[in-house]
């Protein structure tokens, strides 16, 4: 799961021995052959203590939101759409309507893309992508055509993931007891190409009871994601994120840091989603 990085155009630990920085070069075959399709809502709330306004400089005072997440298992390949809706308060007790539409299908090899994301402020269009990627093998380069917000090309890095292959490199991760991973990833959610992903896995927690019995049987990871511009000598995130993956790729227990402010997800809806080829 991925959120877009940039709001303001609105959406660690050492390697262990014996783990490279790079996630491996050989990705499964199919992609999240243990994924769930599912459909889940979220709450989202502000969080005073972890935003800081005092520290960061920021003049939000609130906010609140809901986020919608569906995951389609449409036989070839992979079908996501996020749906992001936020009211932001400044000091001066001025309301902000932000809303980010997100929708993607990835190929279940892991080497074919299309994305495209509406970010939007007060009912204007802020800021939009649509294209395609593709990568010559797992590990290997590649390449992301945009057609929105204007026809170009990006050169992707060899070892590029894309969103729901990156999720499944984490999940692979953790039941490995693999404590770091360092890759590229490129989600079309920004009109630069790839970025640097930095993640921290805090544990892998044995199956325990939940409200949802989708989970209950399911272990699961505490892991911490923060995402770079690739950009030489960049050491500050666009964006973080705190969450707890379940086996099946379910994400809950939320904390995404936007720079600005701290939102916590609680899942408040999840219901699983038959095949549709």
């Amino acid at each position: 799961m991925r959120f877009p990085a940039g709001l303001a155009a609105l959406l660690l630990i050492a390697p262990l021995s014996g783990w490279a920085a790079n996630a491996p070069t050989k990705a499964a075959d199919p992609i999240g052959a243990q994924l769930l399709a599912h459909r889940a809502l979220y709450s989202l709330t502000f969080n005073p203590k972890a935003s800081n306004a005092e520290q960061s400089g920021s003049d939000i005072v609130g906010a609140r939101g809901t986020m919608g997440y569906e995951v389609i298992d449409a036989c070839d390949g992979w079908a996501v759409r996020q749906k992001l809706r936020m009211t932001i308060t400044n000091s001066d007790g001025q309301d902000v309507q932000m809303s980010s539409d997100y929708a993607t299908w990835e190929s279940k090899d892991g080497l074919k893309f299309r994305f495209h994301m509406t970010q939007m402020t007060d009912n204007a269009v802020t800021s939009q992508t649509d294209g395609d990627a593709s990568l010559v093998s797992a590990g290997g380069t590649g390449e992301a055509h945009y057609v929105r917000p204007r026809e170009q090309t990006k050169t992707l890095p060899a070892g590029t993931y894309f969103p729901t292959a990156h999720t499944v490199a984490i999940l692979e991760a953790a039941r490995a007891g693999k404590k770091f991973m360092a890759v590229p990833l490129f989600d079309g959610t920004d009109e630069n190409g790839a970025e640097d992903s930095s993640i921290a896995i805090v544990d892998w927690k044995p199956p325990h009871q939940t409200t949802y019995p989708a989970l209950t049987s399911l272990p699961s990871a505490r892991v911490r994601l923060a995402f770079f511009d690739r950009a030489p000598g960049t050491t500050t995130p666009t964006y973080q994120v705190g969450l707890r993956y379940w086996e099946n790729g379910v994400a809950d227990d939320m904390q995404m840091d936007f720079g600005d402010f701290v939102m916590d997800a609680k899942m408040t809806e999840l219901l699983s989603q038959p095949k549709r080829c």
